[in-house]
């Protein structure tokens, strides 16, 4: 008897990426570069209003910075608007991180 387990969150278009970013947030935390352009690039799109961008870069380090910025991230739009940002600062990988729900996201074919 062959068992395979695995969790998938399913991330089409606009429908689930903030499920997926709530989900992820603990280790995105650890992989998203805030200092070099992204949260300019946020702003830009607006994602984040002034006194959001304030708030983010109050913050002291890195992590907590991007604790922040996720924090403020609350709708499909700001998330879609989110991705765009992270891929126009080179950060794809991260794009790619959340499209994959950070590596569960599995295609099983039989044998």
């Amino acid at each position: 008897m062959l068992a395979c387990r695995y969790v998938v969150i399913h991330v089409d278009e606009r429908t689930s990426i903030l499920l997926a970013i709530t989900t992820l947030k603990s280790a995105l935390r650890e992989y998203i570069e805030p200092d070099f352009g992204l949260v300019n690039e946020l702003r830009r799109l607006d994602v984040l209003t002034r006194s959001q961008l304030a708030d983010v870069r109050s913050e002291r380090t890195v992590y907590r910075r991007n604790d922040s910025l996720l924090d403020q991230i609350r709708s499909q739009d700001q998330c879609v608007r989110f991705l765009e940002a992270l891929k126009r600062t080179d950060q794809q990988h991260v794009v790619n991180f959340i499209a994959q729900n950070g590596g569960q996201k599995h295609n099983f074919t039989p044998f």
